[in-house]
């Protein structure tokens, strides 16, 4: 009997006005799958990723997620059941230093308050969120302030927090967005190589498609809150309607 998915969206549809932002979508996700999704801006990418973690609530349909219906739960909520994410700007505290924000991020996923500062400074999270950094390429930058990080280190903090939760699901919103060039490929680089050893799995969205097609094992391309194509990076971003919707090429 096949393994049921990690993640189902049934007939998720969601509304903003005259606009369908989602569309009837059906996507089933397996357990340690990397995941690409393309499309041109309001294509329906974000909002498929907001209804997933509970920032939109879904007009109709469901999401599935380990075999259970967890339609409309608070993001909270959804974190806890192991969903993380990561944002296109990443959600960072400038002012604290990188392994301060990795504290927080293992406090809140031990189910620890932050209103003393001192009892985050645990030795077993200590050593943890220091080989979390080291993992991530940013050990050191540990002891400085998150503000002096480079664009591309930024995006691998963002990430690490949410890798910090232990998610059984991780959704990256534009890990490259305002990465330089030079910098883009060693980010994905060190993101893949994690993701591939903790078998983690991944869903990415991505603008940059020499992006998809390097790293991507299966795509979904959205437009008008449909998915219009899924199969490998090759077949979809060759496909005549994701050429034209999402390339602007014939």
């Amino acid at each position: 009997m096949p393994e049921a998915p990690i993640l189902q969206t049934v007939d998720l549809t969601k509304s903003f006005g005259m606009v369908r932002a989602a569309d009837a979508i059906n996507v089933a996700i397996g357990a340690g799958e990397l995941v690409g999704i393309v499309g041109a801006n309001g294509s329906g990418k974000t909002t498929f990723l907001n209804i997933i973690t509970g920032y939109l609530r879904p007009d109709r349909g469901r999401v599935l997620f380990l075999g259970e219906d967890r339609t409309g739960l608070p993001p909270r909520v959804v974190t806890k059941l192991g969903i993380a994410r990561s944002f296109q700007i990443p959600q960072l505290y400038t002012s604290l230093t990188v392994l301060e924000s990795l504290l927080l991020s293992l406090a809140a996923e031990a189910g620890q308050g932050t209103g003393f500062w001192q009892p985050l400074y645990r030795r077993e999270w200590t050593e943890e969120g220091l080989a979390t950094l080291e993992r991530f390429g940013l050990r050191s930058y540990a002891h400085r302030p998150v503000s002096e990080l480079p664009e591309g280190g930024r995006k691998l903090l963002d990430i690490a927090l949410s890798f910090a939760l232990r998610p059984k699901l991780l959704l990256m919103d534009e890990p490259t967005s305002g990465v330089s060039i030079e910098d883009k490929f060693q980010v994905m680089d060190t993101l893949m190589k994690i993701v591939e050893e903790t078998r983690l799995t991944t869903i990415f969205v991505e603008h940059d498609m020499e992006v998809v097609q390097r790293y991507g094992r299966r795509v979904l391309a959205f437009n008008d809150g449909k998915v219009i194509a899924d199969g490998t990076p090759q077949a979809v971003l060759a496909d005549p309607e994701v050429r034209k919707a999402v390339l602007g090429r014939v």
